[in-house]
């Protein structure tokens, strides 16, 4: 497998980001983190082995960025305004810097992404597709937390709202509706058992609001033997990426 460690220039978060990526040729799979944020997570974890023969026939591309989850959103210490600007600048590095850098990287300009992600990994692959659906076309997210309010505090601005998928799919109507129902698909897989507590409920909650709203998705839960781990997403991951990428 072609495998190899990159350093991203990015002004808006004012110092190179780490990308690891994975594969030849394929579609382009932007991985998201868990709280971790560490850009190898994917590869140390099992989850580019479990990938493999997607990645070795050229279904996919996994593009594996580090994330700064823990200055936006858990170190929750610090204020909540300071932490969702860190998270804008983040979008910004993904945005300015890291799709056009992928697109060059797979010599086409005009690619769209995919993205996945577990933990809170999954609320960076929701809130990608939902506010750039045009970008994005799919995103896989595992075992998820979609109310961000728990980490601002309540904290009232629009930069936490506008982050906050359970807050602003439910307002969602006309064009920005049909913009997301247009373009982009979202599958949430969550599991009832251990360590799921939160991510279940929200990701009922987030299915429950696509329903309603007509976006397109699929829910997918597990049984309550399924936990909040790795080896449960190595799983899930294979399963649905492969029936998405054949």
């Amino acid at each position: 497998m072609r495998r190899r460690h990159e350093r991203i220039p990015s002004a808006s978060m004012g110092r190179p980001m780490h990308i690891w990526c994975f594969g030849h040729f394929g579609a382009p799979l932007l991985i998201f983190p868990t709280a971790a944020g560490f850009a190898h997570e994917w590869d140390r974890q099992g989850m580019v082995e479990a990938l493999a023969p997607l990645i070795d026939s050229g279904k996919i591309k996994l593009y594996c960025p580090e994330s700064n989850v823990a200055e936006a959103w858990t170190r929750r210490e610090n204020d909540p305004a300071a932490r969702l600007e860190r998270h804008a600048a983040y979008e910004r590095f993904l945005l300015d810097d890291l799709v056009p850098w992928i697109r060059a990287d797979c010599h086409a300009p005009a690619i769209r992404v995919a993205a996945a992600g577990a933990s809170l990994g999954a609320f960076y692959a929701a809130n990608m597709a939902l506010k750039q659906p045009e970008l994005v076309h799919y995103a896989l997210c595992l075992s998820g937390r979609y109310d961000m309010s728990h980490f601002t505090d309540g904290h009232p601005s629009a930069e936490a709202y506008f982050n906050n998928p359970l807050a602003y799919v439910s307002n969602l109507e006309g064009a920005a509706l049909d913009r997301v129902r247009r373009n982009t698909h979202v599958t949430l897989v969550c599991g009832q058992g251990a360590w799921e507590e939160g991510c279940i409920e929200e990701t009922q909650r987030l299915a429950d609001l696509f329903d309603a709203k007509g976006i397109p998705h699929l829910r997918d839960i597990w049984g309550r033997d399924v936990s909040h781990d790795w080896a449960w997403w190595r799983r899930q991951a294979f399963m649905h990426l492969s029936r998405t990428f054949a």
